[in-house]
């Protein structure tokens, strides 16, 4: 039988997405229960649960303390977020980092990155992080796919050559995904949102790196 409880005015018929959107997030609060996430933390793994449908994945999310507020600042102040993967660009709320001085960008499909890659006889990922933090200052860094663009850029903060103001790291899969997860939750003086295991993947980056550009838009309505 139906469970009832949630809201009432919807039918299996509803087609207005804030109306889904709503009844969605009310069954997530519900079954979730109690949880030690904070109200804006709890933003953020709400949307990685709707995108992903597993409790178990939220519940493993791993947030420093400063992660929101690093990211939301970040987006304000204009800074630039970086992809690992297109499918992040593609899903992500694009315009919403413009309007605040910054953008998206993937350098993984760059011809440069894959020629220095195919010279090498290593991964895109890994040249497209060294890519990544040549061209910019800080931003935030959205891993969902790739272990080794989290493990390189890892490398590349603990020898100095980079300093995210932010790292979404939650690559999927069965070789270095979850151990690329633990080696970020080892790392010290930066944010990040990572979660435990082999779960992942660009779907919940994009959620978790959309709910804070949500955060960063409504803080920008407080301070007009």
């Amino acid at each position: 039988m139906a469970n009832t409880n949630f809201n009432t005015d919807f039918t299996p018929l509803t087609v207005d997405p804030d109306k889904i959107y709503d009844y969605s997030f009310s069954i997530i609060d519900e079954e979730m229960g109690e949880h030690s996430f904070s109200e804006d933390q709890w933003k953020v793994v709400r949307r990685i649960i709707h995108a992903s449908a597993d409790f178990e994945l939220g519940r493993s999310v791993l947030i420093t303390p400063d992660a929101i507020e690093a990211g939301i600042r970040a987006i304000l102040n204009g800074r630039h977020v970086i992809a690992d993967v297109q499918m992040i660009q593609s899903g992500s709320g694009q315009k919403r980092f413009q309007k605040h001085g910054g953008d998206l960008h993937c350098y993984i499909a760059d011809s440069d990155v894959s020629a220095e890659a195919k010279k090498l006889g290593t991964t895109r990922a890994i040249i497209s992080m060294q890519k990544a933090v040549r061209k910019h200052v800080g931003g935030i860094y959205a891993i969902g796919n790739a272990p080794t663009a989290l493990l390189e850029l890892i490398r590349l903060i603990k020898e100095g050559v980079a300093k995210p103001d932010l790292i979404i790291g939650m690559p999927v899969g069965f070789v270095s995904a979850a151990e690329s997860k633990e080696e970020l939750a080892k790392l010290e003086g930066i944010p990040y949102i990572t979660n435990v295991g082999r779960k992942g993947g660009s779907t919940v980056t994009v959620a978790a790196l959309n709910a804070i550009s949500l955060l960063a838009d409504e803080r920008a309505k407080e301070i007009k």
